[in-house]
């Protein structure tokens, strides 16, 4: 009889204490809901908007406003140089006298008459310049990164004492080595006159000395990055060193090559010292030192075609800058941080 009670007593009281719990859930959604519509501003959810302050221009200043004045001062210092050489450019006159006041005058005589004047061969100073540049920024690249990649995944004696030379030599400037430098081509050419003096193969290969240093640091660092792991999967799968740099390093490390390539790039179109002392022929000589002829005559200076020469010269480095800039950000900042 009592357990009869009992399971009569569980029936009547199972919906109650059901309908209890639903109660006190619809209670606590309700404040829930009421809290909410508080916060919102009002019983319809309409978001509360405060009251805006009157705009005091010490307050935009002092949040965010000496941030733009800083920018637009350094826009301004970047672009001044910039916008006084295409000024000189389009100065029909060949001198600097009338070229302070930007843009006094428009005209495209001087870049007319630096791509007709027969003793300037400008277009053959400008293909010789994309090829010594093209073939260094490539060669550099590549030579950097297999020296990268050997400092960074091998072990062997004089690892350490390898870098810090690296590091040491990269402390001199080359203007230093221009003597040498002349001297050892010069000594090249009486035995292999293909790569040494007024060759555009000997000046490439000084250029890729001279660079090879400082960018296989700056790729170790990136290669540090690249987590070891990666190559001990692919050597479980019987990958040797040569497929895991060619397969997996090179495509890891895109950012890194493409400041590399853009850096030397930039180098090789800009360097006058070594390509003044090594390239004799007129034909031969890059556009840093054609371009200074123009203005090193001390009786008349053509500054006007050097300008133009100047603005033409560029074109391929701000395109190549745009195309790579993407990976511009990434490969300059990996490897600052382990």
């Amino acid at each position: 009889m009592a357990k009869e009670t009992k399971q009569h007593r569980s029936w009547v009281e199972g919906p109650v204490v059901e309908a209890e719990i639903l109660a006190a859930g619809l209670d606590t959604e309700a404040r829930r809901r009421a809290i909410a519509d508080a916060d919102a501003g009002g019983p319809g959810g309409t978001e509360y908007v405060p009251p805006r302050k009157p705009f005091s221009f010490g307050r935009w200043f002092r949040a965010t406003g000496w941030r733009h004045i800083v920018g637009i001062v350094m826009v301004v210092f970047a672009l001044f140089p910039i916008v006084f050489v295409v000024s000189s450019s389009l100065n029909p006159q060949g001198t600097l006298t009338g070229s302070n006041a930007l843009f006094s005058k428009i005209g495209l005589e001087s870049y007319v008459r630096i791509l007709t004047d027969p003793q300037v061969p400008f277009t053959q100073w400008f293909a010789n310049t994309i090829v010594i540049a093209g073939i260094t920024a490539v060669g550099t690249v590549f030579l950097g990164a297999l020296a990268a990649y050997s400092f960074s995944r091998m072990r062997f004696t004089g690892r350490r004492v390898g870098l810090v030379s690296i590091v040491i030599v990269q402390m001199f400037p080359q203007m230093l080595a221009v003597v040498a430098i002349f001297l050892l081509m010069s000594a090249i050419s009486d035995w292999f006159p293909a790569i040494g003096l007024n060759t555009h193969i000997g000046l490439i290969m000084v250029y890729l000395g001279g660079a090879l240093g400082v960018n296989t640091f700056l790729m170790y660092g990136f290669f540090n990055t690249i987590p070891a792991s990666i190559d001990e999967a692919a050597k479980i799968d019987g990958a040797g060193h040569a497929r895991i740099f060619f397969t997996i390093i090179l495509r890891l490390a895109a950012p890194i090559l493409a400041v590399v390539a853009l850096l030397s790039f930039i180098f090789s179109v800009n360097e006058f010292a070594v390509a003044s002392v090594i390239l004799i022929d007129t034909e031969k000589q890059t556009l840093a030192v054609g371009l200074t002829k123009l203005v090193s005559n001390p009786r008349y200076a053509d500054w006007s075609a050097f300008s133009a020469g100047a603005v033409m010269a560029m074109l391929p480095v701000v395109a190549l800058f745009l195309w790579l800039q993407k990976y511009i950000v990434g490969g300059l900042t990996a490897g600052a941080v382990k």
